[in-house]
């Protein structure tokens, strides 16, 4: 049976570029692969077809000797350095996969030791809104597994280094055949390291690790917010067998503060003042989350709910030397448990009122009377 044309197998035509080629490819080898189609040879036929298409047109010079001479140009060994030859797919396959679906499929770029790395751990620091604005540095004290000192973290008794992994003889992958392809798999036995511990170190029974209980200062910095996560490096868990470590994140907590409340840099509380300042005016000194006050005015007729900006009194930026703003909300209290002098100089401020010294009540009882009318 003759060949298809392979650009009829991709279904592309000959200007298709690099991506398009490799992205027709890959929907066909997705769609026809065997695992997916088990015991289905029309599939599994498909596949190495669509396979042998891609590794012809994916190469610029055996695509050029393809478009030059067609299927002839891989015939009896011809074509040159793009010829075929005694070429094997199961290899190629190996390689393809290795570029479209990593490791499970013939991957094996990772390093040896990454699966030898230490866990990352979660510490929860809990801090006060003042130490938030200042930053603050802090000791922590944690149980993680640590580096071994008498093997230095190798896992082999001292004087002894560890060999190659007898399954993968040091590779840190294993190949299998299936079918007709061949599948590249981290070594079971060596978790894709490469070697064995074949004198393992007595005091952490060839892990290169042991639990201890670790200590660490570390610097919280200015204007950190709830919920703030900082990664401390390599201060996680040790690796096994000289792999590295993790790393430690810090899940920052601020508490709630009495006074303030916070929304990102900026800064609210708000202050009550009573019926005679806010309608006379004052002068009044507020606390700033640094420790200090501030003094704002109060001018007369102040209503209730008015909102004050004071500007960088807020929080600090932690990228930068700005801050937020603190705005401080006024809230007019009507004073209860009058005495009777109280009670006499408002029952004659009551009289003596107008319409002019409370214009919102004016406009209210207006509207209501044009609603009631309707």
């Amino acid at each position: 049976m003759a060949k298809r044309d392979y650009y009829e197998v991709l279904g592309v035509n000959k200007s298709a570029s690099a991506d398009q080629i490799k992205s027709a490819y890959r929907k066909l080898a997705v769609k026809h692969h065997p695992d997916k189609n088990k015991g289905d040879k029309a599939a599994e036929e498909k596949f190495k077809e669509a396979s042998e298409a891609y590794h012809v047109l994916s190469n610029s010079e055996r695509k050029q000797n393809y478009d030059n001479f067609g299927h002839a140009a891989f015939e009896n060994g011809g074509g040159g350095r793009g010829g075929f030859g005694n070429f094997d797919f199961s290899n190629h396959f190996s390689d393809i996969f290795e570029d479209f679906f990593g490791e499970g499929f013939g991957g094996g770029r990772r390093s040896r030791r990454s699966n030898n790395r230490g866990s990352d751990l979660r510490y929860d620091l809990s801090i006060s809104l003042e130490e938030a604005f200042s930053g603050k540095k802090q000791d922590i004290k944690f149980s993680t597994s640590d580096k071994c000192d008498t093997c230095s973290g190798s896992g082999s008794k001292p004087g002894h280094q560890a060999g190659a992994c007898s399954m993968c003889g040091g590779h840190g992958q294993v190949r299998s055949s299936q079918g007709f392809f061949t599948v590249q798999q981290t070594c079971p036995q060596c978790a894709g390291a490469g070697e064995e511990i074949t004198h393992p170190c007595s005091s952490c029974n060839g892990q290169g690790k042991k639990q201890a209980s670790k200590r660490l200062s570390v610097t919280i910095p200015k204007g950190v917010d709830d919920g703030t996560r900082i990664r401390l490096s390599g201060k996680g868990e040790a690796g096994s067998k000289g792999g590295g470590s993790g790393d430690l994140y810090l899940f920052i907590n601020v508490h709630s503060h009495d006074l303030f409340k916070r929304s990102d840099e900026n800064l609210f509380f708000e202050c009550p003042v009573s019926i005679a300042d806010a309608a006379l005016g004052t002068s009044i000194e507020i606390p700033t989350i640094d420790g200090g006050k501030a003094k704002i005015k109060i001018p007369a007729g102040t209503q209730s709910g008015k909102q004050f900006r004071l500007r960088g009194k807020g929080m600090p930026y932690m990228r930068g030397n700005d801050f937020g703003d603190l705005y401080v909300q006024v809230n007019t209290e009507v004073p209860i448990s009058l005495n009777k002098e109280q009670k006499e100089l408002l029952e004659k401020f009551r009289e003596i009122e107008n319409e002019k010294s409370n214009p919102s009540i004016k406009k209210f009882f207006q509207k209501a009377k044009s609603f009631w009318k309707n």
